[in-house]
């Protein structure tokens, strides 16, 4: 058994280490054997040992000095949509198979400085396209649950890797559910904080007002220090926050929240949630959901009501619209976005030209997956003369109105719940004629993506197969309300231990 698989939470793991009771060096040695044993996962695109140790012994004189923050020497590993100094960033394209960049993303930066130690990079959709990580130049990912099926996407990896557990946490984006929805099929704990509350600089962009950074862990608890590092105003990037309501962006703003929520919970006793209202979508309890979803989601919302919590009906109706919407503007941002992947200043360049307008078509046929050509080519089209605002135009009003039906939802609830995805992890060998069947597959997480709100998965139960798959429950505050939903969490994993399990081996 390894250290991690020991030592599930950051707390735990970290108390072993200030401790004594093993090295940063022995830790991450421990990890990156697990890792080496496990490559059918397909989980890591890159990892260097040497580099990795190095950073572990950095961890050691920290923790012998007495000047360890919460993360020194804890394992974590990086989507590869994060540029890294040393270590490849590919974006799990054939386009930047090779790439590494001479400077780290804002969130790494934060994290390395905090002392974590890191374990590589892992493997997603490509430029983060996708919702159940087969369009990887680099090949499909596999849930530790179940091999045969999907982790999610498009950070995939990120949550397979925590849930095997080959490393205690990991970064992900979300653009449209893809920090929330691999979560949920493998049976972790992850967050899409407030858009603009953590810095993109560094990031691989697919759709700019939509991408957003967070972490992946087993524990609510482990996201909050975690979230607290990576947050921030960053003046690198034009779309990061200076303040929320009020509060300047810092991690300690979602520290003191959740604190806060902390207390009031535990004044009022035997049920912590008297007063709070659970808004539950009728939208999104419908034929169309898996019934052992279903099931599982209502018996953590009766586990809320036993703590003093009510359920309250509210209608988003805009929901399946959500869909449309959101596969016209994240399109129309990545084809602007990908433009400057054209083989002429980096990436890859086609061997066989004649001329520039040549080589760049050429060059991008060669290097972009069928899933990014797709959305590169409906962005344009949306964005071309004669149908910007038929499509383009509408799908921004869409969103619009979206963004009220959610405010519409608050003024009559404090945070609303429900399921992440219609179905469990779905095959990987499952096919379908439809390319665009996948989409669907977001339908719950979009219209939170659209408007920016911050939501959250964490383990509610799982499925009765013979390998059982995880069900996710998502649980979605209002802007800036990432401490409240983190409290809830917390509550609801201190009396169960859905989030504890781990896969057996195969």
């Amino acid at each position: 058994m390894s250290l991690l698989t020991q030592y599930t939470s950051l707390q735990r793991l970290g108390t072993a280490l200030r401790d004594k009771t093993f090295s940063a060096r022995e830790l991450a040695q421990d990890t990156l054997q697990r890792i080496a044993q496990q490559p059918e996962l397909n989980a890591f695109l890159h990892v260097d040992t040497d580099l990795t140790l190095q950073q572990a012994d950095a961890a050691d004189v920290l923790l012998a000095r007495g000047n360890a923050t919460a993360l020194t020497g804890i394992p974590i590993a990086h989507k590869d949509v994060f540029v890294t100094r040393h270590w490849r960033t590919t974006a799990g394209s054939k386009m930047l198979a090779n790439y590494v960049s001479p400077f780290d993303a804002t969130i790494v930066e934060k994290i390395q400085h905090a002392g974590a130690v890191n374990l590589g990079k892992l493997n997603c959709d490509e430029f983060a396209m996708g919702s159940d990580s087969r369009n990887s130049a680099f090949g499909a990912i596999q849930n530790p649950w179940n091999k045969l099926h999907s982790p999610g996407g498009s950070s995939g990896a990120s949550a397979a890797v925590v849930a095997a557990g080959l490393a205690l946490a990991a970064t992900g984006s979300d653009t449209g559910g893809s920090i929330r929805q691999p979560s949920a099929w493998c049976g972790v704990s992850g967050i899409k904080p407030t858009y603009g509350t953590v810095s993109r600089f560094g990031m691989i962009a697919y759709g700019s007002s939509l991408d957003q950074a967070g972490p992946i862990a087993r524990h609510a608890s482990d996201l909050v220090e975690l979230l607290c590092t990576m947050s921030g105003f960053d003046e690198r990037d034009p779309t990061s926050l200076q303040d929320c309501h009020g509060k300047a962006n810092t991690g300690e703003r979602v520290r003191d929240d959740y604190k806060q929520w902390n207390e009031r919970f535990a004044e009022q006793g035997t049920k912590p949630l008297a007063g709070l209202r659970i808004g539950l979508p009728r939208e999104y309890f419908t034929s169309d959901l898996n019934p052992e979803i279903a099931r599982h989601i209502d018996a953590a919302i009766q586990h809320f009501e036993k703590l003093g919590a009510t359920r309250v009906d509210i209608s988003l109706p805009l929901t399946r619209e959500a869909i449309p919407a959101y596969y016209i503007i994240s399109p129309a941002e990545a084809s602007s976005n990908l433009s400057r992947f054209d083989g002429v200043r980096f990436g890859h360049r086609s061997a066989s030209y004649s001329n520039l307008e040549e080589m760049i078509s050429r060059s991008r046929a060669e290097a972009f997956g069928g899933e990014v050509i797709r959305r590169i080519l409906v962005g344009t089209y949306v964005l071309s003369e004669g149908y910007y605002d038929a499509y383009y135009l509408q799908a921004q009003r869409v969103r619009r109105m979206i963004a009220d039906d959610l405010q519409k939802a608050f003024a009559s609830c404090d945070v609303i719940m429900g399921p992440v995805s219609p179905t469990l992890a779905t095959s990987l060998d499952s096919t379908s004629a439809d390319p665009t069947a996948n989409w669907l597959a977001d339908i719950y997480t979009l219209g939170i993506s659209l408007a920016g709100l911050p939501a959250m998965s964490i383990p509610c139960g799982f499925s009765n197969d013979a390998r059982p798959l995880p069900v996710g429950l998502q649980i979605v505050g209002n802007y800036f309300n990432e401490g409240q939903i983190l409290a809830l969490a917390s509550l609801y994993q201190q009396d169960t231990d859905w989030h504890q399990r781990q896969p057996e081996a195969e």
